[in-house]
């Protein structure tokens, strides 16, 4: 049963205005499925996950698109990079809006082709795994803002904390949302295997695939801290070069996101270093070996994943409509730390993220630290494990995990 995503409309939108519309995200999380369903005409549809499929259009792109003709899906593109410049030509002579549909798994090397050769004509979406809006039937949910406006304006289905941390470990790939929790460690598994070989393969040596795999698992005990690379590169036993190298090819592939800190150039006392996040806590859990939701929610990086699991949801929410967050978080030479900071209209709204039901003043005492940016501070809050929305001090609120 397909499940709506947040995404359709903004496909839409950039289907009428672009020729050419790209869906990035990493592997299986839905990009061809999503255009399928929003197909209203008849399309003609081709997959380049197939050495059969990527060898016909090296040898004779022109030849291929005249086969394959608009208006046209392309599955996995960025294994036929040779079909850019051809599709631009098809493009300037046919001047149709929607021709080609495009997706990528990983924008290594996707994005500079795209730039070159389609600059101008093609709409750019970024798709994760089903964000819980959308696993719960609600895909017109808006970008999350804590304003009073719009957590007041909510209807959310408040959950407990069993279900949250099912959620959390279950993770938003489609393949196992309603699966049986059997199924979870095959499918990662199989995940990292085809991950590995298609997608790392594709973009760099990696000469020992079993240390690149424990780099991951270091990289994933560390989600939600900052990230220091000479601490993981000792710990993986390579360089501070190679480390850097693999990260990249990490966000290239859309699992994992470098938060920056927020800083508007008035101190020198900001920590400048980014955070690490995961942006699926499955496959965080798959990696630092949490079996089941009952030993995560136990476990010692139980409060880090549900921390990387609100940021994650945050992101999906922008995304997902088709929007660039401007989010941050808040750390000074003090010690003193903002989890998530979400700019918008000159107003920062500050965040904290707890592994609590019942968070008090306490938990927002570094919100203060903020008046250095001479910045309208908007409503921020606790986002928690609470079962209801209720006010914190004087501006500020708890937030259920729920209303992201």
């Amino acid at each position: 049963m397909y499940i709506q995503r947040t995404l359709e409309k903004a496909i839409k939108r950039a289907s009428n205005f672009f020729p050419v519309v790209l869906i990035t995200g990493p592997r299986q999380v839905g990009k061809t499925t999503v255009f399928e369903n929003c197909e209203s005409t008849s399309r003609n549809y081709v997959s380049m996950d197939t050495i059969e499929m990527q060898e016909m259009a090296k040898k004779d792109p022109q030849r291929f698109l005249e086969r394959y003709r608009t208006p046209l899906l392309i599955d996995e593109i960025q294994y036929a990079p040779q079909l850019f410049p051809y599709m631009k030509a098809n493009v300037d002579r046919e001047k149709k809006k929607g021709m080609y549909w495009i997706t990528g798994s990983q924008q290594f090397n996707l994005m500079a082709n795209v730039t070159e050769s389609l600059a101008g004509r093609v709409g750019i979406l970024s798709l994760q795994g089903f964000s819980q809006a959308e696993k719960d039937n609600a895909p017109d949910t808006a970008p999350f803002l804590p304003s009073k406006k719009n957590l007041a304006a909510s209807e959310k289905t408040n959950k407990g904390v069993k279900d949250i941390f099912n959620r959390i470990w279950k993770g938003s790939y489609p393949a196992l949302f309603k699966k049986s929790n059997k199924d979870w460690m095959m499918f990662y598994d199989s995940y990292m295997h085809t991950y590995i070989e298609r997608d790392v393969k594709q973009i760099t040596k990696v000469s020992n695939e079993l240390l690149f795999v424990n780099f991951m698992k270091v990289l994933a005990a560390r989600t939600a801290q900052m990230l220091n690379y000479a601490n993981v590169a000792a710990e993986v036993g390579v360089n501070e070069t190679t480390i850097k190298s693999w990260l990249s090819i990490l966000q290239a592939s859309g699992l994992i996101y470098l938060l920056q800190p927020y800083s508007n150039n008035l101190t020198k006392r900001i920590i400048k270093t980014p955070k690490l996040y995961f942006l699926d806590t499955g496959l965080v859990c798959f990696l630092t070996k949490w079996n089941t939701s009952e030993t995560l929610e136990n476990g010692a990086l139980s409060g880090a994943i549900l921390e990387t699991y609100a940021v994650s949801e945050i992101l999906k929410s922008y995304w997902h409509n088709c929007k660039s967050p401007a989010i941050y978080y808040y750390r000074d030479k003090e010690k003193r730390e903002i989890d998530i900071l979400l700019e918008e209209n000159g107003k920062l709204y500050p965040l904290e993220v707890k592994q609590k039901s019942n968070p008090d003043e306490k938990d927002i005492k570094h919100f203060t630290a903020l008046s250095q940016f001479k910045k309208e501070i908007a409503p921020g809050g606790v986002l928690c494990l609470a079962q209801s929305y209720y006010p914190l001090g004087k501006n500020d609120h708890v937030i259920p995990l729920s209303y992201i």
